[in-house]
């Protein structure tokens, strides 16, 4: 897949194209089904398939104050993207002047006049550009005139048909179900297990002292942590190795008071080695239980044991 992140100039190669356009935080089912129609109509018509998508969550911008945290980073949604198949994906650059764009200058600058566009594919519920202006009915309007053809894709399911107006997969949907601890109905609506990415860093080896060595994943920021709580799930190296784990999100109250932050520490079954300043991925498989604040040491490292136990029973499954 080809990435541009350069709009000033004109894309050479490209003659016309099928195009979505979107946050596509998640690269969820919904996304998918937009993005299977987007590349069958792309190879019906012989152009491009074309993804438009931004390098942040447009609502980081226009309302920082209530931005939703982000199921995937820009370079996860790239791999997404380029895995269903899409040949091209312009990422723009959104900030206070692409939040102040009217919708029909955007469409005319990247869907017409860089782009190409023969065919816009956008979800029924699909709003863009300044105050959400845009919509399906002005894509329509503008593809009249500016000769290009809108399809306003039905929502799905998590079985991938038509949704009800109760079950239509969306990010914030997924994101509702990941804090309310809900994982296997996040990872259905995702299509593929939750994932979170970041380098492995020092920690204060309380795990290596009772038995449990656990890597300490330094998560980026904006990204959401699923519910507190411990999970079966694997660890991805570099290399491409996928190590079965027992997974920790949490605030670590047995030994802290009030812990501030969240951390990602995962402890590979079975696996001995150094995995500092590895960039790994992380997925959580099945949640197995909640944080709890145990009175020992000895009874926290007796409950994990149980855990690791668990974990490997539930990811030979």
């Amino acid at each position: 897949m080809r990435v541009v992140d350069d709009l000033s100039a004109p894309l050479e190669g490209v003659t016309a194209t099928a195009l979505s356009i979107g946050a596509y935080d998640g690269v969820h089912l919904g996304h998918r089904a937009v993005l299977s129609e987007v590349c069958r109509r792309a190879a019906e018509l012989g152009v491009q398939s074309a993804v438009v998508t931004f390098d942040r969550h447009p609502a980081e911008v226009v309302r920082p104050e209530s931005a939703p945290r982000l199921l995937t980073d820009l370079d996860q949604k790239l791999e997404l993207l380029a895995a269903s198949g899409i040949d091209l994906t312009v990422v723009v650059r959104f900030d206070q002047d692409r939040a102040a764009e009217p919708a029909d200058d955007f469409v005319r600058r990247v869907l017409v006049d860089l782009l190409r566009a023969r065919l816009v594919v956008v979800g029924e519920d699909f709003h863009f550009g300044h105050r959400r202006q845009g919509n399906v009915a002005l894509l329509e309007e503008m593809g009249r005139e500016l000769g290009f053809e809108v399809l306003g894709h039905h929502l799905v399911g998590p079985d991938g048909a038509d949704a009800l107006d109760e079950a239509t997969v969306s990010s914030t949907a997924i994101r509702r179900a990941l804090v309310e601890g809900r994982l296997d109905d996040a990872n259905l609506m995702l299509g593929r297990p939750h994932e979170m990415r970041g380098p492995v860093v020092g920690g204060d080896r309380r795990g290596r002292q009772i038995g449990f060595p656990t890597a300490n994943v330094a998560i980026r920021p904006r990204m959401l942590y699923p519910a507190d709580g411990i999970y079966a799930g694997r660890l991805r190296r570099p290399t491409g190795e996928w190590l079965p784990s027992a997974v920790y999100v949490g605030h670590r109250p047995t030994f802290y008071d009030n812990e501030a932050a969240t951390v990602l520490e995962v402890h590979c079954l079975g696996w001995t080695g150094d995995l500092y300043d590895e960039e790994v991925a992380v997925t959580f498989v099945e949640r197995l239980r909640g944080d709890v604040r145990f009175d020992s040491v000895e009874e926290l490292a007796s409950q994990l044991q149980i855990d690791c136990d668990d974990a490997s029973a539930a990811l030979a499954r």
